[in-house]
């Protein structure tokens, strides 16, 4: 008779128990399901809220301008760009409730574990917002290029256009992997060998492609400074005539000028016709010195240094 007292109190002693712990499960249950089902109708508000603003300011037609309707249609996605992003909205707002609808069931694993989630989509959102705005940006570089083209004579506008907004998204690309915070290392590496490959293409291409044009452009400038008749070139230039050979020659053929000549006696011959008149002789200096072509009346000049009237 003892014995079956005891299983009987230990059978009811543990129907307690249970009965215990299910009734003090039940608020917290119910704590967990009213959390998420608020939780739910928010982000399905917020969901709408923003797939309609995106749809009111045209993100549609400017997702399709910018080619990102082609990529989801390549993934086979039947959303549009609008209602992808009100999705997001959703589980986004949706994660944020899950975190304290696991704290009342105290599940402390499952709740550290979701807000490790949400403090990681931030990231999320800041890399699709750097991907759409290089998107754009691409789009209107690449619009830029196809119209300047006519007026520079490219020859491939399209080629252009298409290198312009691949190179453009690569680069958002490469800055929203960093931010996603995937492999950093490697990206930080790859982006510092591409940007220097471009530095290097470029100055190759403008040293070899422009070697010509440098050259002329250096000596149209050697010569604008030699011409510029500052003091130095008119002392080089100075310096230049008293070491060159002197000439007997005047500049000009008006009869009178400026000219270098030799310091000796330079004949003069007269006007044939007119009588009387003999050649004259000047005795000059190395010096450059201005003198006139006509016979000084009052010079004296040796017998032997005249000529006779024809």
């Amino acid at each position: 008779m003892g014995v079956v007292t005891n299983w009987g109190t230990a059978i009811a002693s543990s129907l307690a128990t249970a009965l215990s712990l299910f009734f003090s499960f039940i608020p917290r249950l119910v704590g967990f399901l009213v959390i998420l089902v608020v939780g739910w109708i928010v982000a399905a508000i917020l969901e709408k809220a923003v797939t309609l603003l995106l749809r009111r300011v045209g993100f549609d037609r400017m997702s399709d301008r910018i080619g990102l309707t082609r990529f989801e249609q390549r993934l086979n996605m039947r959303m549009d760009p609008a209602a992808l992003l009100g999705k997001i909205v959703f589980w986004f707002v949706f994660l944020i409730f899950l975190v304290p609808a696991c704290n009342a069931l105290e599940l402390t694993s499952v709740s550290s574990i979701i807000n490790s989630i949400v403090a990681y989509l931030p990231n999320v959102f800041v890399a699709i917002v750097v991907l759409l705005l290089g998107m754009i940006v691409s789009t209107f570089a690449a619009d830029i290029v196809i119209g300047a083209a006519p007026r520079t004579g490219a020859v491939s506008p399209k080629l252009l256009a298409n290198i312009v907004r691949y190179a453009i998204i690569g680069f958002v690309t490469l800055v929203a992997l960093e931010q996603l915070q995937i492999a950093p290392v490697l990206i930080t590496t790859l982006f510092t060998a591409i940007v220097g490959s471009i530095a290097l293409a470029c100055g190759l291409a403008f040293g070899l492609g422009g070697r010509d044009s440098a050259r002329h452009l250096l000596e149209r400038g050697s010569a604008n400074v030699g011409m510029a008749g500052g003091p130095a070139s008119q002392l080089d230039m100075q310096d230049r005539f008293n070491q060159s050979p002197r000439t007997g020659s005047t500049m000009g053929g008006t009869g009178t000028g400026t000219g270098a000549v030799p310091n000796t006696p330079v004949s003069t011959p007269t006007t044939p016709g007119v009588a009387g008149e003999q050649t004259r002789t000047r005795n000059t200096y190395p010096e450059q010195q201005s003198y006139s072509g006509q016979a000084n009346p009052g010079q004296k000049i040796r017998p032997d240094q005249q000529t006779p009237n024809r």
